[in-house]
């Protein structure tokens, strides 16, 4: 068994370490299902544009149900995590099998609401002809793999505010490597056993994936900890502040997904090639944004345990090395991508039109990761304070603020992709600063007088 008590407080390189770097790799995995149907996806011989772009419309409209109801993944850590700060973790036990009920019971209802209204959503991203038929195929089928995220994002949490993030790790890395081969096989086929399912073959890859990393995340929750995952009535003392939790970072996830209706939607209308490059560079964006979340996660499960410990200097400690490894890490990923730069857009797509406004695009999203670690870190932090509201605030303002009138500007300048990602850019200097601004402003005073 996992055992789940109180370790040292003292925060050094070597701690956050053991939990940001398999919590680097776990993170990956999501954006790795995507990219990896990109990339497959991109490269066939039929109709790859117009299947890559069916991809990045479809991935746009899952990423918003997954990080709306996928929240459960910081309210549950953030509530076990302070718990276990202060050595009452017992009282909780019950919460994360209440979640997960919750949580897979509104998936099923959005399936039942959503497959039948496809047709009509993805209209809404200026999805029309045989782009909009694709991706009403690719979500028909790959729609029925969300319960299964939703549960294995919820154990997750729960692993996170336990402060392991191991397991999760083995979970993701069979996740995705399971994803790959399907995809190779069920995209192309093999000749003479299986047919070349193309875009559906994708999808069917993703849901296969999916359910191995639940199946497994079931596994390791009952095997390694003592958290039961059957459900028992009443509901926990703590699940009316982990509803509330939810319902803020629900509201601030809108406004997130908002950001990427409108740049999906405006790259959408600019044309075929332009929603393709897109799908490649925002995907890209996710992978960067994943591989600096192994260090919000750890800032999200240090932090809550330092918090509920009363520790305040050890938290002012933590924030300060989290942003100096974020920059680094930061600019660790944009110098890969620079080197890597033009062989990395081959690796998704051989349409020399789509190559070519992806490339000439895709430095911006490699010059803003240090800007997108210092945000990502510190969202990661707020949430383990359980400061889900403040998020919800900073995500209204960036976005309605700042986003919206800068991408509906540079569109009458008729910037096109550079105007979807100079408005990025300013989102993410709008999300990270006041992050920062209010920890130091809260947390400083309480250091200096404990």
């Amino acid at each position: 068994m996992l055992r789940i008590s109180i370790v040292s407080t003292s925060i050094t390189l070597k701690q956050i370490n053991k939990l940001a770097i398999p919590a680097l790799i776990a993170g990956v995995s999501e954006p790795i299902l995507s990219l990896t149907d990109a990339a497959i996806i991109g490269n066939m011989e039929a109709n790859a544009t117009t299947s890559l772009a069916a991809v990045g419309i479809v991935t746009t409209f899952l990423s918003m149900l997954i990080w709306v109801l996928g929240q459960t993944r910081s309210a549950i850590s953030s509530i076990i995590s302070q718990y276990l700060g202060a050595g009452n973790i017992e009282a909780v036990k019950n919460l994360p099998g209440q979640a997960i009920f919750v949580i897979t019971t509104l998936s099923l209802l959005i399936i039942a609401v959503t497959y039948p209204l496809a047709s009509h959503i993805f209209k809404l991203y200026n999805a029309d002809g045989a782009i909009l038929n694709y991706s009403v195929d690719y979500y028909r089928i790959r729609v029925f793999g969300f319960p299964f995220t939703l549960f294995t994002i919820a154990v997750f949490g729960t692993f996170r505010g336990l402060q392991n993030t191991y397991f999760p790790m083995l979970i993701a890395i069979s996740g995705a490597s399971a994803n790959i081969i399907f995809d190779v096989i069920l995209v192309y086929g093999i000749e003479g056993f299986i047919p070349a399912m193309h875009i559906e073959g994708a999808a069917y890859a993703s849901v296969f994936a999916q359910l191995i990393m639940a199946l497994l995340s079931a596994y390791y929750l009952l095997k390694k900890t003592d958290i039961p995952l059957i459900v028992k009535f009443p509901f926990n003392p703590e699940m009316k502040r982990f509803t509330l939790m939810i319902l803020n970072l629900f509201v601030r996830t809108i406004a997130l997904n908002i950001a990427l209706y409108f740049g999906t939607s405006f790259a959408t209308k600019y044309g075929g090639s332009y929603i393709a490059a897109y799908t490649i560079a925002i995907n890209l964006w996710f992978l960067g944004a994943f591989l600096i979340d192994g260090y919000a996660s750890a800032g999200n499960i240090l932090s809550g345990k330092l918090l509920g410990a009363k520790d305040y200097k050890s938290l002012i400690a933590l924030s300060n090395k989290l942003i100096k490894y974020g920059i680094i890490v930061g600019l660790i990923i944009g110098t890969i991508g620079a080197v890597i730069y033009y062989p990395l857009g081959r690796l998704f797509s051989n349409d020399q039109a789509v190559l070519s406004k992806f490339y000439e695009i895709f430095w911006i999203i490699l010059a803003m990761q240090p800007l997108c670690a210092l945000a990502f870190i510190f969202d990661g932090v707020f949430k383990g304070l359980g400061e889900m509201k403040y998020l919800r605030n900073v995500l209204l303002f960036s976005t309605l603020v700042v986003f919206i009138p800068i991408i509906f500007l540079t569109d009458q300048l008729d910037y096109k992709l550079y105007g979807i990602f100079i408005a990025f850019t300013f989102w993410m200097v709008a999300r990270g600063l006041p992050l920062i601004i209010k920890f130091r402003k809260t947390f400083i005073p309480l250091a200096q007088n404990t």
